[in-house]
C-alpha cells in the first residue's frame, strides 16, 4: 500500500508545492487547512506520516503535537520558519521526527519524508501469544493489557521492532538502526533512556516484564512472562 501523507497547512501555495512533489515521488497526500480538518481526516484515515505547519488559523501547531503525540506515534515532520529555532527545538522534543524550513526545497521535504518512513515499521504485528500487545502499524497506534498506549515516534518503532520478533535479542546498535535509520544517528545510551521510558509505560498497566534485558547482549521482548 503506498503510504498516505497528511499535509496540515494553511498556505495552500506551499501545501500545492508539497503535494506535488510528493505525487513525483509515488506518495499520496491529503490536505488540511486547519487543525479542524486536521482531525476529521485523522479519525477517518489512517497516515503513515504527516507534515504540520506550527502556524495554523485555529490553533497553534505544537499544542496539537503535544495532544497528538498521547494518542498516536505516527511520524510528524514540522515546517517552520528558518528564524524559529526555539519551535524547531521544542517541536522535536515534543516527539516530532524531523523538520524542514520554510520556504523548503521540494527535493528535500521528499528525502526527509523518506528518511523518516524508512525508519517506520512496515507490517502490523500482534506478537504476544496471549495478545496482550496489538501494534496498528498503519495508525502507529499501540494497545497493551487492553489499554492504548501513550508512545513517541521512537519507542513505538522500538516497541515493534522487538515484539515483531518475539524472544530475539536486539544490541542497542541494532535498535538504534531500527529506531533511528542509522546506528550513528544517536549514542547507544539514547536507546537505553528510550528503553526505559517504554518500560515504565507498560509497567503502569501491567506488573508482568515482557521487555527484558539481556545483560551484555541487549533487550528482547519476552511473551512468555
Amino acid at each position: 500500500m503506498t503510504p498516505q501523507i497528511l499535509i496540515i497547512e494553511d498556505e495552500s501555495s506551499l501545501a500545492d508545492n508539497a503535494a506535488i512533489a510528493l505525487r513525483r515521488d509515488g506518495l499520496v497526500s491529503q490536505h488540511a487547512a486547519s487543525l479542524a480538518a486536521a482531525t476529521k481526516l485523522l479519525d477517518s484515515d489512517s497516515f503513515a506520516l504527516i507534515l504540520l505547519d506550527l502556524g495554523l488559523p485555529d490553533g497553534n501547531g505544537l499544542d496539537f503535537l503535544r495532544q497528538f503525540r498521547l494518542k498516536s506515534g505516527t511520524p510528524v515532520i514540522i515546517l517552520t520558519a528558518r528564524n524559529d529555532e526555539l519551535d524547531r527545538v521544542l517541536g522535536l522534543e515534543l516527539g516530532a521526527d524531523d523538520y524542514v524550513c520554510k520556504p523548503f526545497s521540494p527535493r528535500e521535504l521528499v528525502a526527509r519524508v523518506k528518511a523518516v518512513l524508512r525508519r517506520c515499521p512496515a507490517t502490523a504485528t500482534a506478537p504476544a501469544a496471549n495478545q496482550v500487545l496489538q501494534i496498528d502499524s498503519e495508525r502507529h497506534q499501540a494497545t497493551f493489557a487492553g489499554q492504548p498506549l501513550a508512545l513517541t515516534a521512537a519507542e513505538f518503532r522500538l516497541l515493534a521492532c522487538l515484539a515483531g520478533a518475539p524472544g530475539r535479542i536486539f544490541s542497542r546498535s541494532q535498535l538504534l538502526l531500527k529506531a533511528w535509520g542509522d546506528a550513528g544517528a544517536a549514542e547507544e545510551r539514547t536507546v537505553d533512556a528510550h528503553v526505559k521510558s517504554l518500560r515504565a509505560k507498560l509497567r503502569e498497566l501491567s506488573p508482568k516484564e515482557f521487555l527484558v534485558t539481556r545483560r551484555g547482549f541487549g533487550y528482547c521482548w519476552d511473551p512468555s512472562a
